[in-house]
């Protein structure tokens, strides 16, 4: 679900890679209708029954997607790099890399929302286990 905040926040957001976080951005919110956005770590993230995503917004050279805690999730994803806590991190350059991994963005947000609705419904996600800096 689109929110207005985060509209707003992306008319401030100067980055080089500001096209592709909008493309990505657009990705994330069409992949399911339960996945709803707000700002949250001054950034842009994407959540279902907890925190999928965030943007690590100081990127310039790439539009880095924060995957928090996919490392809990039963699947493995090509394309992704650990990073702290459990997450993995995403970084693409284009949007058309953005468009070359729409399908493995979808199964993530796809996979988290099964896993957070099944065996991760018991899974406690503390606030201060989602926040994943990443380098870069």
């Amino acid at each position: 679900m689109r929110d207005a905040d985060v509209d707003l926040w992306m008319g401030h957001y100067t980055s080089p890679m500001k096209d592709v976080v909008q493309h990505l951005r657009w990705i994330l919110l069409a992949s399911d209708d339960r996945v709803e956005e707000s700002i949250k770590w001054s950034t842009p993230t994407f959540s279902y029954r907890g925190d999928i995503a965030s943007f690590y917004p100081q990127g310039s050279m790439a539009a880095v997607l924060v995957f928090h805690r996919a490392g809990l999730l039963p699947t493995t994803f090509p394309g992704l790099e650990p990073a702290p806590r459990d997450g993995r991190v995403m970084r693409i350059i284009s949007i058309a890399e953005a468009e070359d991994r729409r399908d493995t963005i979808e199964d993530i947000v796809h996979a988290w929302i099964d896993w957070r609705d099944g065996a991760g419904s018991s899974v406690r996600l503390e606030m201060a286990d989602a926040g994943v800096t990443p380098r870069g």
